[in-house]
């Protein structure tokens, strides 16, 4: 079997170090590993597979000189928009997790669970797009249920992980919280958000549009659209919540057709890198603190609607630093290995 030369790009922040260990824990086919992030960091250190791997500095050129066949992008929208094309002009195929290129029209938008045959527009610009975090658990759980019963419409609300938005943000939650068991709370940094996070949610993620809805809520509309290859109406409310991983969903799913909740359970059983959890009885469903460090994506309280016979409603719980990011730029890497090899 092929191997291949990878780079990760910002190697050392929140998503990079989970590719780092979803790379190792996968056994991918590496004939070297390269990490990748700003002159501020290059010189620093990371593990991989028991060894300490020196960190580079990313430069137009470091492609190019480390020969980079595959190059898994984590570093912000605005260094991937200056150095993704460095990367492909160095002949190797980008994998890009921020927003940058997410929707433009030649570039795929992959969740491999969901439209994995859209890999192969890669060579139209060299780049794959990975989906908002949120997204790509819901869709996940979509597929499999809109291929038995025709999906017309979505309705979610989120529950975002502080992780969602960096080191920082999580570092925040935690000193918030150490100060208000020191009784200061009131004197706590507020700046990874623009609100307190500690023992509060906030209806808010991202900047407002100019239709009421955040950029992350429309992020969900369109990606969708675009991953699924179908206008689906989608309303979505996203909310930052006092976790430090893991994002959980609320849906309510409208179909064409008639549904049962014993058979979407039955669906999405078999569905791929879904996990069941639905057991209320025994306070079983999902939840963040049991998805850390998990690649799947987990599902329970799956109930039909008390009015309509057409509407399932479900909770859905995933890792955003896995799922939601690394799981799937990862798997997004092994199908195209799969397709190119």
């Amino acid at each position: 079997m092929k191997k291949y030369n990878v780079a990760v790009v910002g190697a050392n922040g929140a998503v990079g170090e989970e590719v780092l260990r979803v790379l190792e824990e996968i056994d991918f086919p590496l004939a070297k590993l390269t990490p990748l992030a700003s002159a501020r960091s290059a010189g620093k250190k990371v593990e991989f597979n028991g060894k300490e791997l020196t960190i580079l500095e990313l430069t137009h050129e470091v492609f190019d000189e480390n020969s980079i066949e595959i190059a898994i992008f984590s570093a912000g929208g605005s260094v991937s928009a200056e150095f993704a094309p460095a990367a492909v002009k160095a002949g190797a195929v980008v994998i890009d997790n921020t927003s940058h290129f997410r929707m433009q029209e030649n570039v795929p938008l992959v969740v491999p669970e969901v439209n994995p045959e859209d890999i192969a527009k890669w060579r139209e610009t060299g780049i794959i797009a990975n989906p908002n975090c949120s997204t790509i658990q819901m869709v996940q759980t979509l597929k499999p249920l809109d291929d038995a019963y025709d999906l017309v419409r979505v309705d979610v609300a989120t529950y975002q992980a502080t992780s969602g938005a960096g080191k920082s943000a999580m570092e925040e939650l935690v000193n918030q919280m150490q100060a208000f068991f020191s009784f200061t709370l009131d004197k706590a940094e507020v700046k990874a958000f623009n609100q307190q996070i500690a023992l509060n949610v906030i209806p808010q993620i991202d900047v407002f549009m100019e239709n009421g809805y955040t950029k992350e809520e429309m992020k969900m509309v369109n990606e969708t659209t675009k991953i699924m290859h179908k206008e689906i109406a989608l309303s979505a409310t996203c909310v930052r919540v006092p976790v430090l991983r893991g994002h959980s969903e609320s849906l309510t799913l409208t179909f064409d057709s008639e549904v049962s909740a014993n058979e979407a359970r039955e669906i999405l059983s078999k569905a791929p890198n879904i996990v069941l959890v639905d057991d209320p009885s025994k306070a079983l469903y999902p939840m963040p603190k049991d998805c850390v460090d998990q690649n799947e994506t987990f599902v329970g309280r799956i109930r039909e609607d008390v009015y309509a016979n057409n509407m399932l409603h479900m909770f859905v719980v995933a890792d955003n630093l896995r799922v939601g990011a690394a799981t799937n730029a990862v798997r997004i890497a092994q199908k195209w290995v799969e397709m190119e090899g």
